[in-house]
């Protein structure tokens, strides 16, 4: 905090003064892909910074951090390669404000400011989670960067939350051959296998390939648990000319877990005191397990207009199949006896497709003098939702003393070759979205740039889950407002308003859909940037409310399923953050988020959330000796806790409780090249081997990992 502190303090510091107005024309100039043309997304590979000049996620305009009225965290491909943040959950527990939440072995919640993010974004494109949770992990073999806009990402996304966007975006084809991989093995039989090949079709690079590929095979601390992931990637760009560039692609990912949790562990008595597990506990026996298919096809096009205006088409068809056979426990354990534990097996089917089309144009207009930017577009995607269940009756409910319940002896049920597929037991829904979309940034004056705009968005949804309408046509429209001051020539204040809509798919206790979610972010505050762009600072003081966020109240064994009640809630808080070079070879990212989540009562809601964290990533390569380099990367949150609705202890008939006190986690790595092309590296994961919950969303939870090692043998030509 302090650091972030000083730098905003720099502002007289005698720095070279940053040039005004959006960053597009420098950035193609000093982008090595694109020399002089058509940027069609940014680099961040081949460069150890951990700082960029410029992000497209906040408003499709390339602005620097500094000129985006809204709060930016970036993730470069340096940052990722040296800390080995090889899954999107990893790479997200290092990002300021954000916090990811493992409520099960393979299926994630994410949250930011108090609240959920429910979509994330490829180059751009938004695609919502289809249960409003990941299921699977996400390998970052394929990807350069990442970019996430906390607040309202209302603007450019047609549905959404005031929490944050996370847009991952995607490694290009270069226009001179390179290759790179690497081998890695470490604790629990961590095998990863990765390599990146990009080629020039054409001698002079007009046409180029690139193909990606990663596989990671390994073991866990938790009991029986094995996950094989498999990665492939596949792009070919081509210029059409001065003027235009095309590419298509696709992308193809398998996660196949074994020995898997659907829910968690329990963790309290009836009387409400906590169960003390090992950390290696696990629900799931060997069967259980999560198989999930991502496959992605995608394509765009960027043509230059002429004086400055740039249009894009671009397009993602999303077939993500699930085949599970999970093992489900629920109740409670009576301490004395070691009886409430009941099995709840189940196999599914699932189908997710999605098909989304994003078409706009941006560019300069000249007004009153000045130059303005303008940027409009459209976007429609159409989504569907299938899951057909399975399940064989003689094994639900079974008794599981507490002694037994988690050695994985459960067997195998007799689940039917048929499934379910009758509005009871199964889901079958469509959604449709269809948005249009517009920014103008008004140059009011030399320091006073305003933005206004918004989108109007339908969402349309028919079908029905598990016995219930999933019915829905709603129109919204979202305003976005936005404004920053340049105060010196390196700090400027900014403001920004934007809004939320958001359909939901959770169910109430009466089987009824909760009406969406509506809501604002309201922020404030000061930007810094220094070395040309290479450093950023922020302070931002931010108010985000929601209302009828769908919480869990329960599992209802009629209906087979959780519950959900609506709540309204309103976070309002302080984040600090910086990113990039603080001296020469010393790079870090870091920030640090405080605030308080109320209800219209003004009590504490959502405490399943941590009020403060805080983060920290630095890396160090001696510019004297710049083949060595070394790093830590530091984690902190504050308590969280969840207080089961309708759960009282059965002694003392008091409300429980689950608490899990604040922890910090620390990270080092270390990193030598031996040769131009050769380095070796060594990873250290949590060196203080903490023991913590990784979720409290619901009443289960299941605990972190323990301290790791991993070791890297690195190549690039």
């Amino acid at each position: 905090m302090s650091m972030v502190l000083a730098l905003i303090a720099a502002a007289t510091a005698p720095v070279a003064p940053v040039a005004d107005g959006p960053v597009a024309d420098r950035e193609a100039v000093a982008d090595p892909q694109r020399g002089d043309e058509i940027v069609v997304t940014a680099r961040t590979e081949g460069s150890d910074d951990y700082g960029v000049k410029a992000q497209t996620t906040a408003t499709r305009m390339r602005l620097s951090q500094r000129e985006t009225p809204q709060s930016v965290s970036v993730v470069t491909r340096a940052q990722i390669t040296n800390f080995q943040l090889n899954d999107a959950n990893a790479l997200l527990a290092t990002v300021p404000g954000v916090t990811v939440q493992a409520q099960e072995s393979d299926r994630f919640y994410y949250s930011a400011r108090g609240f959920d993010i429910q979509t994330f974004q490829i180059d751009g494109i938004g695609l919502p989670f289809a249960f409003e949770v990941q299921t699977g992990s996400i390998d970052t073999a394929t990807y350069d960067h990442i970019e996430v806009v906390r607040g309202a990402p209302g603007l450019l996304s047609s549905t959404g939350n005031p929490s944050a966007v996370v847009n991952f975006v995607r490694k290009r084809p270069t226009r001179e051959f390179q290759a790179s991989g690497s081998a890695q093995y470490g604790s629990f039989d961590n095998l990863r296998l990765d390599g990146d090949v990009s080629v020039p079709l054409t001698k002079d690079g007009s046409i180029r390939a690139r193909a990606v590929g990663a596989l990671l095979d390994t073991d866990s601390y938790l009991d029986r648990y094995h996950l094989r992931r498999w990665t492939g990637y596949g792009i070919v760009e081509a210029d059409l000319g001065p003027d235009t560039v095309v590419s298509a692609g696709y992308g193809h990912q398998e996660h196949m877990s074994n020995g898997a949790m659907w829910g968690a562990l329990p963790l309290y008595y009836t009387d409400g005191t906590r169960i003390d597990l090992p950390r290696s506990t696990n629900t799931g026996p060997d069967w259980s397990s999560w198989n999930v298919i991502d496959r992605q096809i995608f394509g765009d096009i960027t043509h230059q207009l002429g004086g400055g205006w740039v249009a894009k088409v671009s397009a993602i068809r999303r077939a993500v199949d699930e085949n599970d056979e999970i093992f489900y426990v629920y109740g409670n354990p009576d301490r004395a006896t070691g009886l409430g534990i009941a099995s709840y097996p189940g196999a599914f089917r699932a189908q997710t497709r999605n098909l989304t089309i994003d078409a706009n144009v941006g560019g300069k207009l000249s007004l009153f003098g000045r130059e303005h930017d303008v940027m409009l577009g459209v976007n429609r995607s159409a989504q569907a939702y299938g899951q057909q269940s399975s399940y064989d009756n003689s094994t639900i409910g079974v008794s599981l003393p507490l002694a037994t319940a988690f050695d994985g002896s459960f067997p195998r049920p007799n689940f039917p070759t048929t499934f379910d597929i009758s509005p009871a037991f199964s889901q079958d829904s469509h959604l449709r979205r269809e948005t249009v979309y517009g920014l103008v940034r008004l140059n009011l004056a030399d320091p006073l740039k305003v933005m206004l705009g918004g989108n109007y968005t339908r969402a349309f949804s028919e079908g029905v889950s598990y016995g219930a309408a999933t019915d829905y046509d709603r129109k919204r429209f979202l305003p976005f407002v936005g404004a920053t001051f340049d105060l010196t020539g390196n700090i400027s204040a900014y403001a920004s308003f934007a809004t939320i809509f958001n359909p939901q798919t959770q169910f109430d206790a009466s089987n009824r859909l909760l009406a969406p979610i509506k809501g604002d972010n309201l922020e404030a505050g000061v930007k810094g940037e220094w070395f040309g762009g290479r450093l950023n600072a922020s302070a931002a003081l931010f108010q985000a409310r929601q209302k009828n966020t769908a919480e869990s109240a329960g599992y209802d064994p009629v209906l087979l399923r959780t519950i959900y009640r609506g709540v309204d809630a309103t976070s309002q808080g302080v984040e600090l953050e910086f990113s990039g070079q603080l001296a020469p070879g010393l790079q870090a990212t870091g920030g640090y988020t405080i605030m308080r989540v109320r209800g219209d009562d003004d009590r504490a809601v959502r405490t399943f959330v941590p009020r403060n964290t805080a983060r920290l990533n630095i890396s160090y390569a001696p510019p004297v000796f710049d083949r060595a380099k070394i790093g830590a990367s530091f984690q902190y949150q504050s308590r969280i806790y969840l207080e089961p609705v309708g759960v009282v202890s059965s002694t003392t008939q008091q409300q429980v409780r689950i608490t899990q006190g604040g922890y910090a986690l620390l990270d080092l790595f270390a990193r030598y090249a031996l040769t131009d092309n050769l380095a070796v590296s060594a990873n250290l994961r949590n060196v203080t081997n903490s023991k913590y919950l990784g979720a409290l969303n619901y009443d289960q939870g299941f605990y972190g990992a323990p301290r790791t090692v991993l070791g890297t043998v690195s190549f690039r030509y």
